[in-house]
């Protein structure tokens, strides 16, 4: 397992949702694409719904991860775009990825509103980078 040291700067508000700062060394790097919500098949899942959206790309980090033989506890950092984001929407979408990361320091995290996703009826796309040895 890589070293992962979750840091917590003085001067900064600590949050338990996501690491400001979070080094790493191992011996791999892995880049994980923005996942959105579409199964194995490439069909859409959870449509109009954020809650659903966000675990079903959640799982498919996951699956991401595992081929690369690597968990959730090897993302140091993942960058989440949201279509028409809105502040009420960041407890819902923080519910459905901290189970992700249960029991665990979270990875250092950005969230960015946009306007629009590669597909319409994508509501969330998440990537991720991750240190494995």
């Amino acid at each position: 397992m890589p070293k992962l040291d979750h840091l917590r700067p003085s001067g900064l508000h600590h949050n338990p949702a996501y690491s400001h700062v979070v080094t790493a060394s191992g011996a791999r790097t892995i880049y994980i694409s923005g996942q959105v919500s579409t199964d194995e098949e490439g069909r859409i899942v959870g449509e109009g719904d954020i809650a659903a959206q966000t675990t079903q790309v959640m799982q498919n980090l996951g699956h991401a991860l595992k081929a690369a033989g690597a968990t959730y506890a090897n993302i140091v950092k993942i960058t989440t775009f949201v279509v028409g984001y809105k502040p009420e929407l960041r407890p819902i979408i923080g519910k459905a990825r901290s189970a992700f990361f249960e029991g665990m320091e979270p990875p250092a995290s950005t969230l960015v509103g946009v306007s629009a996703l590669a597909a319409p009826e994508w509501l969330i796309e998440i990537e991720a980078i991750a240190v494995a040895d």
